[in-house]
């Protein structure tokens, strides 16, 4: 896809570092013609001298200098810890290096020859970046955070189909009553986060925190005093009291993931939290008020959880006095053509370029899928495809399995590939792959990894 050309409104400042006088002048040209103001130096220590001075709003360097190497100025500017951004310029042996600069916290790298579309392309996604940078920094840590949550809710339950409109009711009557608890049940994927976040922040608890809690990440050891806290001496390393959960999240809401897997004798003393809502730390001799109301997630089958005994009854019974069960994909597929929209839309304007036209074959071949990951598959299914769409045209070649080709064995190109201009080689189609991903995720490479549904390892194996 081609990024729609845009000049700045307002003067954009750019530091160039490159020891090539000839590099300097062509880049420094280009970006003088494109409106920006330009500072170019021959070496990391003057450009870290001026920039002390007066900080820029992004520094382009080359990775290869004098003495400073680019890497080594990435980390001086990021610990002067401005909104400044960093682009690298790296040759074609550098990509092991180029990857760590992408941990080190550059926001994009280019590899040389250099092409000045693509520098151009990224100032502005860049500029795009900081000023949304900005506007969640004068916000403040909570309003961010209930500002994002409010944006997003609802991004797996788009959709016209009956038993969406039944869960939004459910989520309505919810929000009025800001006391009851709640037992969310869902297939992975579904949303079931976002829809206790959708109930907090709708109810009058929304001016206090949601402390989310993945109760099977949590070890036996540590679960009393992550849940209930602790006084300083009550075990060896208990060097200060520390507030648990339940204390943290005191009148909001405490969303309990994966309640299934929640140690019994947790479980026993969650229970008696419901019942008197006074919490006891570890070590403590008397209890403390609390004011929380619990929501609950589960992708297991309570029910049977409670017949092997495995769940405590009372405990369920407690929980689901309102039960909420979120439907998968596959139950309202009618839903799908929207969701593809919502999300080529979304992304889109994450990538900075202009959306796509999505063609009927697209969505009727994304409609036929069942989509065992749910919403979370199909966005991920979406991203890759308009990684690989290079494009105005969102089309059905575009739907091939990144994930397949990463760990094929064959050369053989996928079907409906042939429009496609990616490398023969299995190899290089490979590195090509995870290079529109890192990039499409700012240099993420978890990020990336999720995109394209592999490992961060099978990542650093192939780039």
């Amino acid at each position: 896809m081609t990024e729609k050309k845009e000049h700045p409104e307002s003067s954009i400042s750019v530091m160039l570092v490159d020891d090539d006088p000839n590099i300097r002048k062509l880049i420094s040209k280009h970006l003088k013609h494109e409106r920006y103001e330009v500072q170019s130096f021959g070496n990391a220590e003057d450009c870290l001298k001026a920039f002390k001075k007066s900080p820029v709003d992004i520094v382009i360097t080359d990775l290869h200098l004098p003495k400073m190497n680019g890497i080594e100025l990435l980390s001086k500017i990021k610990q002067l810890k401005t909104i400044t951004e960093v682009i690298i310029i790296s040759g074609d042996a550098d990509k092991d290096v180029a990857i760590n600069a992408l941990h080190q916290g550059a926001f994009d790298l280019f590899e040389k020859p250099i092409v000045m579309r693509k520098i151009s392309a990224t100032i502005q996604r860049t500029v795009r970046y900081q000023d949304v940078m900005r506007k969640c920094n004068q916000l403040g840590a909570q309003v961010e955070l209930m500002t994002n949550r409010e944006e997003e809710r609802w991004n797996c339950f788009i959709g016209n189909s009956k038993v969406v409109n039944d869960v939004l009711a459910q989520v309505d009557n919810l929000q009025k009553n800001d006391k009851i608890s709640v037992l969310i049940r869902g297939e992975s994927g579904t949303g079931k986060e976002l829809i206790a976040h959708a109930i907090h922040y709708g109810s009058t608890r929304s001016k206090k925190p949601i402390v989310p809690i993945n109760c099977s990440a949590i070890p036996d050891e540590l679960a009393e005093s992550m849940f209930f806290g602790h006084i300083k001496g009550s075990f060896t390393g208990a060097t200060v009291d520390r507030k648990g959960c339940f204390e943290e999240a005191d009148e909001g809401t405490l969303f309990l993931d994966e309640i299934g897997d929640m140690p019994p004798a947790i479980q026993i003393k969650l229970l008696r939290i419901l019942e008197d809502e006074i919490v006891m730390p570890v070590g403590a001799t008397k209890g403390r008020k609390v004011n929380v109301r619990i929501i609950a997630a589960t992708n297991s089958d309570l029910e049977q959880k409670v017949s092997d005994g495995e769940f405590r009854e009372d405990l369920y019974y407690r929980l689901a006095r309102f039960a909420i069960n979120i439907p998968p994909l596959r139950d309202r597929k009618e839903d799908i053509p929207l969701l593809v929209d919502f999300f080529v839309a979304k992304i889109s304007g994450e990538m900075g370029i202009a959306t796509p036209t999505i063609t009927d074959q697209f969505h009727h071949e994304m409609s036929k899928r069942s989509f065992a990951g749910n919403v979370r598959e199909l966005r991920n299914m979406v991203e890759r495809a308009m990684i690989i769409c290079s494009g105005s045209e969102l089309d059905v070649e575009h739907l091939y399995s990144a994930g397949d080709l990463i760990g094929a064995s064959s050369s053989t190109p996928a079907v409906g590939l042939s429009d496609i201009k990616i490398p023969d080689d299995l190899r290089d189609a490979e590195v090509w792959l995870i290079k529109r991903a890192i990039d499409r995720a700012n240099g993420n490479i978890s990020e990336a990894a999720r995109i394209l549904g592999i490992t961060r390892a099978k990542i650093y194996r192939h780039v």
